[in-house]
């Protein structure tokens, strides 16, 4: 029944009877979903609809409560501060733990189902466990989850290159927010050239950032990995490739089964 602390997480707390028109207008997900019990994960963007950060927001009685990224905690305040404006709204960093449990381990009362897979588990913001960061690293890597910074670049990634369409980062429905342009464009214009993805590794794990090849041409750059799990950012005709060279190790793309993932061109 693994139940792990997650000391690379934090907990950002916005407060004020503003919060959730406030937050509804910059991230990319509907705020007004949140609930005691059930999470929303969102993205903040930069105005051009790049990626930021991203988070999982849970409801209290009287607050949002961030679940980000722990070196984003202190950006997250700064720059959502700068919108407040005339809102009644306060933002400030935490001393709640992040904890996440899979398989069969039972949820506390205020957990959340994780909102991108059911497979992924719980989240909960109380409570004690100790720290098995390693492997719930497998796990998201099993199940072909990016991790934030790990696995995206900031001022470079477009969600729907991540998944955060099918992980249900994304809200179609609502209204505007920061970056909502671009990334309808890039859904309604099929601009999606490139995806990060799930891939098997057989050698030594490259570094993140090592470049891609198949037959000497640049195909894409390895992200996270952890023993002979990875993700890396694909261009999309290299799918079905049996074998793609990467630094010492040759590396197998074997897309999750939750990713829509276009038609792609043979290779």
């Amino acid at each position: 029944m693994p139940v792990s602390h997650l000391p690379a997480r934090a907990v950002v707390e916005i407060t004020g009877e503003d919060r959730v028109t406030f937050l509804q207008g910059l991230v990319s997900n509907d705020v007004a979903q949140a609930a005691p019990g059930r999470a929303v994960f969102a993205a903040l963007l930069t105005p051009q609809g790049k990626w930021l950060a991203d988070f999982f927001i849970h409801a209290s009685a009287d607050a949002l409560l961030l679940d980000c990224e722990a070196a984003h905690a202190p950006m997250l305040v700064q720059r959502l501060s700068k919108f407040r404006l005339r809102s009644k709204v306060a933002l400030r960093e935490t001393a709640l733990p992040v904890l996440v449990g899979w398989g069969d381990a039972p949820p506390p009362p205020d957990a959340a189902p994780d909102p991108r897979l059911a497979q992924a588990g719980w989240r909960a913001l109380s409570g004690d466990a100790p720290e098995l960061s390693a492997e719930y690293d497998a796990h998201r890597l099993g199940l072909g989850l990016p991790d934030g910074s790990a696995d995206l670049r900031a001022e470079q990634t477009v969600l729907l290159e991540a998944g955060f369409d099918e992980l249900h980062g994304v809200s179609w429905e609502k209204g505007c927010y920061m970056g909502q342009e671009l990334t309808a464009r890039t859904k309604y214009r099929g601009l999606v050239k490139r995806r990060l993805v799930p891939v098997r590794v057989t050698g030594p794990l490259p570094a993140a950032g090592t470049p891609i090849t198949l037959d000497g041409a640049e195909q894409g750059e390895m992200r996270s990995g952890r023993g002979t799990l990875g993700m890396a950012l694909l261009r999309l005709g290299t799918m079905a490739a049996p074998a793609l060279a990467c630094g010492a190790a040759t590396l197998t793309p074997a897309p999750a089964p939750w990713m829509a993932l276009p038609a792609t061109a043979d290779v």
